[in-house]
């Protein structure tokens, strides 16, 4: 039985460029088209793979994704007795302060992807600004201090100190001003060159330029004054007296200041969301000032400043203005994906972009701007997303464009189940109801035997919590293989 298909006339040898009716087979068409689906996939110059179907699902993004929340689990978890991992005290970064950056260039990647094709406007902001409440929620539920963590088998917060914000709040913050630019904000304009990719997407940097004005100059010119926190007193049991705390005043009266005391982030987050809804273990406490331990937590040296026991977020109001600038850099990445079809030119492009961003932050560090991820500082966002612009690029050239997918698999596993390990590993929910079943104490549980048997095998505390959180990652990354071949994720 015949059939017909539509091919060039220079497929089948002719001189002609029109189109004509060609009667073949089936299985000779069928293999027609197999062989031209894989001749496809070569560039121009038949040096190397084209980019992929634009249905095809991006391996590279979900591996990176996956990436960063093992890296979050790996700093959080072991950071504790590996100070050279942990977040930094204040200014510089280590490789903690890497997570946020790369999680908010991930949403703004994955933003370009989902909105490229947007035909009902109305409908997409319905469903951007739904999703943008659900994820601050649930941030607030995981974070907001409802759940004590390890080592506590109690859970409910006063909502008289409930955090407002935390890691899942700003990425809602961001992924809300980036999904609101690129649905309204995008031209129709083709785009065939450089200018056309420049014009189209214009307006989206103007609104990232603004915000990040307006987060500099906010920064640098308003004024701290000087300001006032409580310090409950604490019985010998390690619980707040009712009626037993201190006041105390911190001076500052200043403009500019990047300091822990008297930075213009905690004066807005102090009288916007008040000192009871900030985050109480801020990263200053490790400072030389604030800790005899530092660059670990540890006792109030005899001449600690008072600022040192005041509460401060790290994800806070006027940072988070500045974070959401990482997915409008991630959103650039996006354009570049879905605006040039070649695996070199795309990867050349994010090459470019990614070294601009870490030698122009470079020269803000140098010119007096530290990197400094408690502020998430102008410098710092710039150092960050270019990191994360190059790690991506290189997960996309062995993933997408070379094939070397496998030694990946478990972090790409990890990706497509990202929010539920969040949840359940990085926020400790699932060690904490493990360790809700016990013998005879609370410490006699799974949890604290099984790390104790690392560090009994390894004969050293600190290398055994790396083995124990080591093998933790490999655990979560099974299930999440696990959940990915039964086709179930956890999605908001």
């Amino acid at each position: 039985m015949g059939s017909y298909i539509l091919l060039r006339d220079e497929d089948i040898n002719s001189a002609d460029s029109t189109y004509c009716m060609v009667e073949e087979n089936r299985s000779d068409i069928e293999s027609e088209l197999a062989k031209r689906l894989s001749n496809s996939k070569l560039d121009g110059a038949g040096n190397g793979p084209k980019a992929a179907d634009a249905k095809q699902r991006l391996k590279s993004l979900d591996i990176f994704r996956g990436l960063t929340v093992a890296l979050m689990i790996l700093v959080d978890d072991a950071g504790g007795v590996l100070p050279t991992i942990n977040h930094s005290p204040w200014n510089g970064v280590t490789i903690a302060d890497f997570v946020m950056p790369f999680f908010l260039f991930i949403v703004g990647v994955a933003l370009a992807l989902v909105y490229k094709n947007v035909s009902d406007k109305v409908a997409a902001t319905q469903k951007a600004i739904l999703r943008t409440i659900k994820i601050f929620i649930l941030g607030i539920i995981l974070q907001g201090g409802y759940f004590h963590g390890l080592d506590s088998l109690s859970y409910g917060v006063d909502l008289v100190h409930i955090r407002w914000f935390g890691v899942l709040q700003r990425i809602a913050i961001g992924y809300f001003l980036a999904a609101m630019c690129e649905i309204w904000l995008t031209s129709n304009g083709v785009v065939d060159s450089f200018l056309g990719f420049a014009r189209k997407y214009c307006i989206q940097w103007v609104v990232a330029v603004l915000l990040s004005t307006l987060y500099v100059g906010c920064l640098y010119g308003l004024y701290v004054p000087d300001w006032q926190f409580e310090v409950p007193a604490i019985n010998f049991h390690g619980t707040s007296l009712n009626n037993g705390s201190t006041m105390h005043t911190v001076k500052c009266g200043l403009r500019g200041s990047l300091g822990p005391p008297c930075n213009a982030v905690r004066m807005i987050d102090y009288s916007v969301l008040g000192v009871n809804h900030l985050y109480q273990h801020p990263v200053y406490k490790r400072t030389k000032e604030c800790s005899v331990n530092s660059p670990d937590y540890g006792p109030l040296p005899s001449n600690a400043p008072v600022w040192c026991q005041a509460p401060f977020d790290p994800e806070g109001l006027l940072s988070s203005i500045m974070a959401s600038v990482t997915c409008f850099i991630g959103l650039h990445f996006g354009h570049i994906l879905v605006n040039f079809k070649d695996h070199r030119e795309r990867i050349l492009n994010w090459i470019i972009s990614s070294l601009v961003l870490i030698l122009f932050g470079i020269f803000l560090d140098l010119l007096g701007m530290p990197l400094n991820k408690a502020l998430y500082t102008f410098s710092y966002m710039c150092i960050t997303s270019g990191a994360a612009g190059l790690l991506f690029s290189a997960i996309y050239f062995f993933v997408d464009m070379s094939g070397y997918r496998r030694p990946m698999v478990l972090l790409e596993w990890m990706g497509l189940n990202a929010l539920l390990i969040y949840a359940l590993a990085a926020c400790d929910l699932f060690a904490a109801a493990i360790q809700g079943f016990y013998w005879k104490t609370p410490q006699n549980n799974v949890v604290t035997v099984v790390e104790a048997l690392f560090e009994a095998v390894v004969h050293s505390k600190r290398w055994g919590k790396l083995a124990y959180v080591l093998s933790g990652i490999f655990f979560w990354s099974l299930v999440a293989g696990l959940l990915h071949m039964k086709g179930i994720y956890m999605k908001l």
